[in-house]
C-alpha cells in the first residue's frame, strides 16, 4: 500500500480539462457518443449494404440465365479419318478426355472459378439419328431420332429409378455391335422406352448399333449446369419436321452411354464430337470484380486462354459462351440503378454531415462566454483548439469505433475499406467540427460582443458569396439532372454534383428561410403589440433576440426533411409503377383466358370462388384485320354496362356506357324488327343485315347480298350500307390509323362488321398493349362473342382455385402476382431498402436536430421561467410560453421542409426514371415517374410540431416542480 503524501501548502494541483469537462457536462458527452456512434453505424453500413445487393445482383444473373448461355463450352470435332483407328479410339477415352479436362479447369483465371461438381466433359453425336424400333413414340408417324451422349460422372449425378446404370464390358471400339445406355424419366416417359428394350443406332458402312437400356435415371440436380448445359440429355423436345406449321413432329430425345463406351459412335453416321464444359461459380466473386470476370471470359473465349486450350486439347477446339452477354446485361442494369442509389446515399451523409456540424456550432455557441473568457486570459487559440479537440476526441473515437464494429457485425458482407474510410470521416468531422467553429468564433480575444440576434444581425460579405455559390451549383445540378436524367451514368457511377442536387435544393431554400426568417418574426410582434397579455409578446421577442446559431436548426431541418420527403417520393413512384405495369397485365385484380374459348358456366363457376367480387366476361379475337387488310387489331366484344364499371374501378380507361353501346335503331329512326341491337353486322351466309342493298368492304354492291373480300358475293358477309356503325373504344394508334369515319373489319370467323370509333383511350382492361378496339358484343354475331377471358376482381384471390373453378387449363394471371415479380433482382430491392432507410434516416435526424436545438436553449428557458416565475407567473403561463417561444421556428422549419421536398420532387421528376428501378423485368409494361407521396411530405413535419410542442410542455412540467432558487442557482453556474 502507498504512503499518502500530502501536497505542499501553496503548490498548485491543475484539474485535467477532459476528466473536468466530462464530470461537468455527463449529458452532452453521451449525447455527443450517440450522435457519432449512429452516424458512423450508418455511414460504414452504407457501402457494405450495396456491396451485398450488387453481388447478390450478380448471383441471381448468372442463376437466372439458362446453364447453356453461362456454361463455357469448349467443342472439339473427331480426329480426322486419316488417323488409325486405334488413335481415333483413343481420343474419346475417358483418360485422354479426363486429361484435356484439367487442362482446360487450368486456363480458368481468377475471379472467375469454375464449378467443378457441375462441370463435365464427355462425347455425343452432333447429327440425331432416326430409329426405326417398333414400339417407340412416333406422334405424326414419324420414328423417333436420338443422340449418343457419354458424359463423366454420370452416377453422382443421377440415381437409378428402375434398372441399373449402362456398363461396358471390355475394350470398346468403333466395331463394338452392342453397348449398354440408360435415359432419364422423362426421356423414358415421352418416347416410351423401357428397360429391356433395345433401340438400333444406324450405323456407317455396317450393321446398326444395339442399344440396350438398362437403367431409367431420376436427375439429383435437374436445374444443374450438368443437365442444363445440354437439356437434350435430360429433356427430350418434340421437333417439327421442316419449316411450315403443318409439317409432322417427332421425338427427339438422348442415351447415356458409359464413358468407356464413346468408341462406339465412330461406328454411327452421328459425326461424334468431345465437349469439355466449364460451369462458372459465381458464389464468391463480387460485383466490383466485375471487370476482370468479364476479363477473365474473354480470356477464355477468344484471347490467350484460349490459344493455350487450343494447344492442350485440338487445335480445331471452339470455345463459345454467352456468360459475357449475361454480365454485360447485369453491368446495364447496374448502371442504371447506381445513380438513384448515389442520390439516396450521398442525400442522407449531406443530412448526417449537416447535423453533425450543426451540433458542433451549438456545443460552441453554448460555451461562448467559458471559452471568451479563457481567451482573455491569455489561452492560445492553437492551444484552445486542441483541448476542444481531445475534449471531443475522447467521446467520438470510441462512439465512431462502436459504430463501425457495430456495422461490420451487422453486415457482415462487403469491403471493409470502404466501411473504415466512411466510419473514419464522421469521427473526424466530430471531432473537428467544435475546435474548428470555436476557432473561427475566438480569433481575436473579447469579453463582450454587440446583439447578434436574427432580427438584428446583417450576413457578411463572405457569407453572401458562398450562398451565391451554393446557389450557383445547386442551379447547375437541378438543371444537369433534369437535362441528362439518372439512366444517362452507365458506366460512371453516378455523378456526385448531380446526386446531391436533391440536398442542393434543400439548402438553398434553408439559405433563403434564414435570410426571411426576421420578415415574419417582425410583423408578427407587430401583430402582437396591442394584445393584453404579455405572454405572446414576451414569447415572439425571445424568439426575435435569439442567437443566430439558433437558426442553425433550419439548415438541418429543411436538409433532413427534404431528404426524408424526396425518398418517399421515390418509393411511391416505385409502388405506383408496379401496381400500373401489373394492372397493365392483368387488367383487374386477376385475369382467366384461353384462346380457345373456356367453357360453358365458367364465369358463374368462378364467381363462386372465395375472395371474387365480380367478374367481367369479354370475347378477345387478335384476328380482326380492319378494311379486310393484312394487319391485325385485337378486338375486344364485351357488355358495355359491366365492362364500364371494371374500366371505372380499376382507373384504366374509364368511359360512359351509354357510349359504347350498339344502336337499336336503323338510320332512318325506325326500330328492327326483330329487336336486335347488333347494328352494322352482316350475317355469315351471304345475307346482309340490313335492308337493301351492301357493299363489301372494297365498295363493291350486291342485290340482297353481301360481297365478300374478293368481290363475289354470298361467301363471307360484310357490313351493310343500311345499318347504323358500331361504337367502338379504340387506342390512340388504332384511332389515328383508322379516323373516327366508320370503317369495315373483318372477324376471325369471316363475318365482317363496321365500326366508328367513338371513344379512343390510352389502355383498357380487356387488352394488353397499345392497339385494341372494344365494341358491344350485342353487335356481334353469336360465334364471335363466345367469352375467352374472365377479368375478375376482389381480393386475396388464389390462382389455383380460378383456375379449377373455369375449368380446362387456362391461363391464369394474379395483379398481385405480377406485382411480386417485378422486384426480381437483389439490386431493385437493396435500392429500394436504401431508399426506405433515407426516408427515416431524414426523418431521425430531423428529429435529432430539433432535440439538440431545444436542448440547448433548455439551460436559458427554465432560468428565464424561473425569473418570470418569482415575479407572479403562473404554471399555465409558463407553459403557453414556452410553447409559443418554441412553435415559431419549428412552424417556419415544417412548413419550409414540406414545401422544399415537393418543389424539389417537381423540379427534379424529369429526370428521374424510376422504370429500371421498379420494373427490371424485360418487356415489362409502364413507366416509373417521381411523383409527390404526402405521407413522406407531412408525416416528418408534423412529426417536427408534435416534439416541439411536447418538449417545451415537459420543460414547463419539470421546472414547475423544482423551486424557483434552485433554478437561478443551476442558470447561473450554466
Amino acid at each position: 500500500m502507498r504512503p499518502h503524501r500530502r501536497t505542499p501548502l501553496g503548490t498548485r494541483v491543475p484539474a485535467p480539462w477532459v476528466r473536468t469537462r466530462l464530470r461537468v457536462a455527463p449529458g452532452v458527452a453521451v449525447g455527443l457518443a450517440l450522435l457519432v456512434a449512429v452516424t458512423a453505424f450508418l455511414a460504414a453500413v452504407c457501402p457494405r449494404v450495396v456491396d451485398r445487393a450488387e453481388d447478390a445482383g450478380l448471383r441471381r444473373a448468372v442463376a437466372d440465365a439458362e446453364a447453356r448461355r453461362t456454361t463455357v463450352q469448349v467443342a472439339a470435332p473427331q480426329l480426322n479419318p486419316g488417323f488409325s483407328p486405334e488413335r481415333r479410339e483413343a481420343a474419346l477415352r475417358p483418360g485422354t478426355l479426363r486429361r484435356q479436362y484439367a487442362a482446360v479447369l487450368g486456363e480458368v483465371r481468377r475471379p472467375l472459378a469454375a464449378d467443378r461438381a457441375q462441370s463435365s466433359y464427355g462425347v455425343r453425336t452432333a447429327t440425331p439419328l432416326a430409329v426405326p424400333d417398333a414400339g417407340l413414340a412416333r406422334p405424326d408417324n414419324v420414328p423417333p431420332r436420338v443422340v449418343l451422349a457419354a458424359q463423366n460422372d454420370l452416377a453422382g449425378h443421377a440415381r437409378p429409378r428402375s434398372g441399373r446404370l449402362p456398363r461396358a464390358t471390355g475394350t470398346v471400339t468403333a466395331t463394338t455391335r452392342a453397348v449398354e445406355a440408360a435415359v432419364t424419366t422423362e426421356t423414358a416417359e415421352h418416347l416410351r422406352i423401357e428397360v429391356g428394350s433395345v433401340i438400333h443406332v444406324p450405323g456407317a458402312d455396317r450393321a446398326p448399333l444395339a442399344v440396350r437400356v438398362t437403367g431409367i435415371l431420376a436427375p439429383r440436380q435437374p436445374e444443374g449446369a450438368y443437365w442444363e448445359a445440354q437439356p437434350l440429355l435430360r429433356s427430350p423436345s418434340l421437333v417439327r419436321d421442316g419449316n411450315s406449321p403443318a409439317a409432322p413432329t417427332y421425338w427427339l430425345g438422348a442415351l447415356l452411354l458409359p464413358p468407356q463406351a464413346a468408341p462406339a459412335m465412330l461406328g454411327t453416321s452421328g459425326n461424334p464430337v468431345r465437349y469439355w464444359q466449364v460451369a462458372p461459380d459465381t458464389t464468391r466473386t463480387p460485383a466490383h470484380a466485375l471487370p476482370e470476370l468479364r476479363s477473365a471470359v474473354a480470356t477464355l473465349e477468344s484471347g490467350p486462354g484460349h490459344g493455350r486450350i487450343r494447344d492442350a486439347v485440338d487445335p480445331d477446339a471452339v470455345t463459345e459462351t454467352d456468360l459475357d452477354t449475361v454480365l454485360d446485361d447485369y453491368e446495364d442494369l447496374r448502371s442504371r440503378i447506381a445513380p438513384l442509389v448515389s442520390v439516396a446515399a450521398l442525400g442522407t451523409g449531406a443530412v448526417a454531415l449537416v447535423v453533425l456540424l450543426m451540433a458542433g456550432g451549438l456545443a460552441a455557441d453554448r460555451r461562448r462566454a467559458e471559452l471568451g473568457l479563457l481567451r482573455a486570459r491569455g489561452a492560445s487559440l492553437p492551444g484552445l483548439a486542441g483541448r476542444l479537440l481531445a475534449e471531443t476526441a475522447v467521446v467520438a473515437v470510441p462512439a465512431g469505433a462502436l459504430g463501425l464494429a457495430a456495422a461490420l457485425w451487422a453486415v457482415p458482407h462487403g469491403r471493409s475499406a470502404y466501411a473504415v474510410a466512411a466510419a473514419g470521416t464522421v469521427t473526424l468531422l466530430a471531432c473537428l467540427a467544435l475546435p474548428v467553429r470555436a476557432a473561427a468564433r475566438h480569433r481575436t480575444a473579447h469579453l463582450h460582443t454587440g446583439r447578434e440576434d436574427v432580427v438584428s444581425a446583417r450576413p457578411s460579405r463572405r457569407r453572401t458569396v458562398a450562398e451565391l455559390t451554393l446557389l450557383v451549383l445547386a442551379a447547375g445540378a437541378v438543371e444537369a439532372l433534369r437535362r441528362r436524367g439518372t439512366s444517362e451514368g452507365a458506366g460512371t457511377r453516378g455523378d456526385a454534383l448531380v446526386s446531391l442536387a436533391p440536398v442542393l435544393v434543400a439548402v438553398i431554400a434553408a439559405l433563403v428561410l434564414v435570410r426571411l426568417h426576421p420578415l415574419p418574426l417582425r410583423l408578427l410582434t407587430r401583430a402582437t403589440d396591442r394584445l393584453r397579455g404579455a405572454v405572446v409578446s414576451l414569447a415572439l421577442a425571445r424568439t426575435s433576440r435569439a442567437s443566430v446559431s439558433a437558426v442553425l436548426p433550419l439548415l438541418a431541418l429543411l436538409t433532413a426533411l427534404t431528404t426524408a420527403a424526396f425518398g418517399g417520393s421515390v418509393t411511391s413512384g416505385i409502388g405506383a409503377a408496379r401496381d400500373h405495369a401489373a394492372l397493365l397485365t392483368t387488367g383487374a385484380d386477376a385475369r382467366v383466358e384461353s384462346t380457345s374459348g373456356l367453357r360453358a358456366g365458367a364465369a358463374e363457376r368462378v364467381r363462386g370462388v372465395p375472395g371474387v367480387e365480380e367478374v367481367t366476361t369479354a370475347a378477345l379475337t387478335l384476328e380482326a384485320k380492319p378494311h379486310d387488310g393484312p394487319e391485325s387489331v385485337p378486338l375486344a366484344a364485351v357488355s358495355p354496362d359491366a365492362y364500364a364499371r371494371l374500366a371505372d374501378r380499376v382507373h384504366l380507361g374509364a368511359f360512359p356506357a351509354r357510349t359504347l353501346t350498339a344502336a337499336t335503331t336503323t338510320p332512318d329512326g325506325s326500330a328492327r324488327p326483330d329487336g336486335s341491337s347488333g347494328s352494322g353486322r352482316s350475317s355469315g351466309s351471304g345475307r346482309s343485315s340490313g335492308p337493301g342493298r351492301s357493299s363489301g368492304p372494297d365498295g363493291s354492291s350486291g342485290s340482297g347480298g353481301s360481297a365478300g373480300p374478293d368481290g363475289a358475293s354470298g361467301s363471307g358477309g360484310s357490313a351493310g350500307s343500311g345499318a347504323a356503325p358500331l361504337p367502338a373504344l379504340a387506342s390512340s394508334a388504332v384511332a389515328h390509323r383508322y379516323g373516327t369515319a366508320p370503317f369495315p373489319v373483318r372477324l376471325a370467323d369471316g363475318a365482317h362488321v363496321t365500326v366508328r370509333i367513338a371513344l379512343v383511350r390510352e389502355s383498357t382492361p380487356a387488352v394488353t398493349g397499345t392497339e385494341f378496339l372494344v365494341v358491344d358484343r350485342s353487335g356481334l354475331p353469336s360465334a364471335a362473342t363466345h367469352p375467352t377471358t374472365l377479368l375478375v376482381t376482389g381480393s386475396d384471390l388464389d390462382a389455383a382455385a380460378l383456375r379449377r373453378a373455369a375449368g380446362g387449363s387456362p391461363g391464369v394471371t394474379v395483379r398481385a402476382q405480377e406485382r411480386a415479380a417485378y422486384a426480381h433482382s437483389p439490386l431493385q430491392t437493396g435500392a429500394e431498402h436504401l431508399y426506405t432507410a433515407a426516408v427515416a434516416a431524414g426523418a431521425g435526424y430531423a428529429l435529432l436536430a430539433l432535440l439538440l436545438a431545444l436542448v440547448r436553449a433548455a439551460p436559458e428557458r427554465v432560468a428565464l421561467l424561473a425569473r418570470l416565475r418569482t415575479m407572479g407567473l403562473t404554471r399555465a403561463q409558463g407553459r403557453r410560453l414556452l410553447i409559443l417561444e418554441s412553435l415559431p421556428q419549428a412552424l417556419l422549419a415544417a412548413a419550409g421542409g414540406t414545401l422544399t421536398g415537393w418543389a424539389a420532387v417537381r423540379l427534379l421528376s424529369p429526370g428521374i426514371d424510376l422504370t429500371t428501378l421498379a420494373l427490371a423485368t424485360p418487356g415489362a409494361a409502364g413507366v416509373g415517374h417521381l411523383r409527390t407521396d404526402p405521407v413522406s411530405l407531412l408525416l416528418p413535419a408534423l412529426a417536427v410540431l408534435l416534439l416541439t410542442v411536447a418538449v417545451a410542455a415537459v420543460q414547463a412540467w419539470v421546472t414547475g416542480r423544482r423551486g424557483s432558487v434552485r433554478e437561478l442557482r443551476v442558470g447561473e453556474r450554466t
